[in-house]
Order: C-alpha cells, then structure tokens, then sequence
C-alpha cells in the first residue's frame, strides 16, 4: 500500500536537490526558533531568550516610587483641582498629597527614584521606564488580567503561555512557564492569570511556592506505606503505555497529547527541580547580595521590610536559577488578594505603612537579579518587566492613603535589548493622567515590544478560536521603538 510522504521523507529523498538547498538554508538561519513551538523561524532577529515579569498585585503607587512630582510637594494639603470631572473609585478626592518618601536622583542618567526603591539606584542605568500608561478598568480582576493576559475578562492564555506556545521550551525537564506566587497566597483572579485557556495545556504557568516545605503541588507522593520508588516507577511507565496506545487511537486529539505531555513533564521535574530550587549551595556573596544571608527565623505581625525581602528575594533568587536551567518565561508576583491587614499594594488607608515595606523588599530583590544576571552575562538575553494593575491618585483617601488611578501609571523593563536609563512618555505634573493624553500607552504596546524583542511579530502570532484569530495584543499595540537599544 502506497503512503503519501511526509514532509521528513521528502526533504530526505531531495537531499541532493532543491529540499536539500531549503533544509540547509533552514539550519544555517540564525533566526531559526529553538524548542519546537509553534513559530519554527522567528519574525525578526531575537534580542531576548526569556523574560522575568515581575508583578505588583494590589496597584502600586508610581508617584511614590519611580515617578517624581515636584508639584504635589508644593501643593501638598491643597484643594486637589483636576481641572474636569474625576470618577474615583472609592472616595480619593482629598487633597493633593505629596509622596511620604524623599526622592533623589542615581545613575548617570540621574532618575529621580523614591527611597523605598533606592536599591534599584545601582542598576537604573539598566532600566527603562513607560510613565504614561493607562488601563480600562479601576477593578482589581479586570486591570490584572489586562495586564496579565491582554484581555480584562476570563478565558485568554496569560503573556506566558503566548511566549511557550510560540517558542518552546529550553529544557525538557522544567516548565517552559514558571509563575511564583506571593507566600501569602494568590493574587485577584488566583490561577486564571497564568491559565492556556484555549492554548495547549501544557503551556499554562506552573506555580511554585519556594519557600514552603512542598514548593509545588503533588510533585512527590504524600507519606504512605504503600508507595515506594520502585512501584511509582513501574506505574508512570505502564500509564505511559497506555496513555500512547490510547493517543494513537485518536490522533487528533491535540487535548490528549497535551495532558500526557504534562504527565511526562511532572516526571522528569521530580528528578530536577529540587536542585533547581535548592538555594542552600549560592555563595555567601551572592546571599548577601539578595539580602539572603541572615534570615531571621521568625518576623513580626506587622509587615516589614525585612520579611519583604527575604520572601521576594528569594523568588528573584530562584527565578535566576530557573532562567540558568532554560525555563523561557517566569512571573514573580509580590502581594496577595485584598484583605486586611493589607499584604498587597492596594493602600486606601495608608501608603507609607503598606508601600514601605513592599517597595524595599520588591527594590531589594529585583535590584539583585539584574546585577545577577549582568555578571553571569545573562542580561543581554533576559528581558524583565516591572508592571501592576494600574496607579494610585494623587490627591488622598482618608489623611495617609490613596484610591485607584487607571488613568496612568508605569512600568519599567531592563535586559533582553531594552536601552538603559530612558524615561518615555510623561506623566502631567500630578501624575494623574499622561501629559500626552492622545498618545498613551498600553499593556497591548508592552506586550507588543516584549514579543519583538524575542523575535516575534505581535499581529503575526495569531491562534484561530470560536472563528476569530486570537493573539495577545487583540487587535491593538505597536512596538515602542523609543526602548530598543
């Protein structure tokens, strides 16, 4: 019986011919994609590799961290007069309100940063910041998921899981997508944040928790008497029998294929990711750098700087350990969902209180990796973005505190092909809106600008669902070339 050939056996029997000048040329092109995704030739040369997302759940205040506003210092106490009508989300109308921090300039570039942030002050010349963003929405859910998946409702992939489908994976024995979590808990929207939605399964986030005992979920057997090695072994091997011969029987079924490939994966990471998170064997100078090398064995009721971070430390920690062992794309999360007393950046009552000590140990931690990966030559190719749901007003809620602001608010990226020590796109003098309000920019230009910057082309990276061609950026974004080394 005559099969038709496959693409294999046709390029091997042209190898002397056309399909062979084709396969050579595919192998010598240097934007040849690597890890089997979807995209096997990269839209334009890559800068990047991988991408660390570091996120600030709850909506961290820019004018209190990377966004001085000379102005609210001199008005500060007075009449906050925005100059058109203003929707606040709760009642954050008060007086105009300067920053409870003191700003000073670092780098050569001279950034005014607060002094919460001040240990990125080492780095800045590294970074680059977007000040005039603005979101859709001032609810918690729906500005995370803008931020996190392109779209503020439910049932699209998150940034992670766009960039594994597209590129695969570096290492077949660690997720391609790592998502490490607030030791507090989940941030609004939990999971659904890092889920494939209509992706193949086995590109979603993996959560793990590093500091817990079990730093992820039903990776190893509980305590039993009835389990051992051996027999955990002969199990996986006869489920991946029959999960073969049941694939087989329906070859069509890209569903299945996932789900086993996810099973396979969760095997081959009990042998590596325990080494992977193991940060017991990081030089002494390498701790301290992370403020690592003095953890106190237990902190205070109240947040504190301290306990900031040693917790976010050590998820920058171990996200450098994880980018070194090829996962492509890690989201850091600092802050849980709302509650009181509050673990997050949501600060309706009290900025300096709760920001304090999240932006030390946020400042501390990040700071650290990009001086990590600098050394060790990885920033070149590792992009990071600095991001939040949206902003906080500037004028006060209560005496100390400040309610949402989704009319601006900044992200910064360093690494992976981004010029150091820019500032684009000004916030007004208040901070409340960009001072450019025709010209703002979007999560959709950021996403667009990370997936250029890893060889992608946003409005070419398409998946066909329910009848229309879905991509990260919907039908918005352009690259800001104002970035780009």
């Amino acid at each position: 019986m005559n099969h038709p050939p496959t693409r294999r056996r046709f390029l091997s029997q042209s190898a002397h011919g056309f399909g062979g000048l084709a396969l050579a040329a595919m192998l010598a092109d240097d934007m040849q994609a690597e890890g089997g995704g979807a995209v096997s030739v990269l839209h334009s040369p890559p800068k990047a590799k991988r991408v660390v997302q570091l996120f600030m759940a709850g909506a961290a205040s820019p004018i209190d961290t990377f966004d001085y506003k000379p102005a609210l210092e001199q008005h500060h106490g007075e009449e906050s007069d925005f100059g058109e009508h203003v929707e606040a989300f709760q009642d954050g109308l008060g007086p105009w309100m300067k920053s409870p921090f003191a700003f000073a300039p670092y780098g050569e570039c001279g950034k005014p940063l607060s002094e919460v942030v001040a240990d990125l002050g080492a780095v800045v010349d590294d970074m680059a910041f977007v000040h005039n963003i603005v979101g859709k929405t001032g609810v918690h859910s729906a500005a995370t998921f803008l931020q996190a998946t392109g779209f503020d409702r439910p049932g699209f992939p998150g940034a992670g899981c766009w960039v594994s489908y597209a590129l695969g994976s570096m290492n077949e024995n660690l997720p391609t997508f790592v998502v490490l979590p607030d030791h507090r808990g989940y941030a609004s929207n939990g999971p659904k944040n890092w889920d494939s939605a209509f992706l193949p399964t086995q590109h979603q986030g993996t959560a793990i928790f590093p500091e817990r005992e079990t730093p992820i979920a039903d990776l190893f057997p509980s305590d039993n008497t009835f389990i051992s090695t051996g027999s955990e072994t002969e199990t996986l091997d006869l489920l991946a029998q029959l999960n073969r011969r049941h694939a087989k029987q329906r070859a069509t079924d890209d569903r299945l294929d996932a789900r086993i490939r996810s099973y396979e994966l969760a095997a081959r990471m009990q042998l590596s990711a325990p080494e992977a998170l193991d940060i017991s064997g990081e030089p002494e100078h390498v701790l301290k750098m992370y403020g690592l090398d003095h953890i106190p064995s237990e902190f205070p009721d109240e947040i504190n700087p301290v306990e900031e971070t040693v917790y976010f430390s050590r998820k920058c920690l171990t996200a450098r350990r994880l980018l070194e062992r090829g996962v492509r794309f890690i989201q850091i999360w600092s802050g849980n969902d709302n509650g009181f007393p509050r673990r997050n950046w949501d600060s309706h009552e009290d900025i300096e209180r709760d920001h304090g000590p999240l932006a030390v140990g946020m400042a501390r931690g990040a700071s650290a990796l990009i001086q990590d990966l600098k050394q060790r030559g990885m920033l070149d190719d590792t992009l990071i973005l600095w991001t939040t749901e949206f902003g906080r007003m500037p004028s006060t809620q209560g005496s100390k505190g400040r309610d949402h602001n989704p009319y601006c608010f900044t992200n910064w990226l360093a690494g992976g092909g981004i010029k150091g020590g820019v500032s684009y796109g000004p916030s007004d003098e208040w901070g409340y809106k960009p001072l450019d309000r025709e010209h703002p920019s979007t999560v959709y230009d950021i996403h667009a600008t990370i997936l250029r910057l890893l060889g992608l082309d946003h409005e070419k990276l398409t998946v066909r669902h329910n009848g229309i061609d879905r991509r990260l950026t919907d039908v918005h974004g352009h690259v800001i070339e104002e970035l780009l080394a």
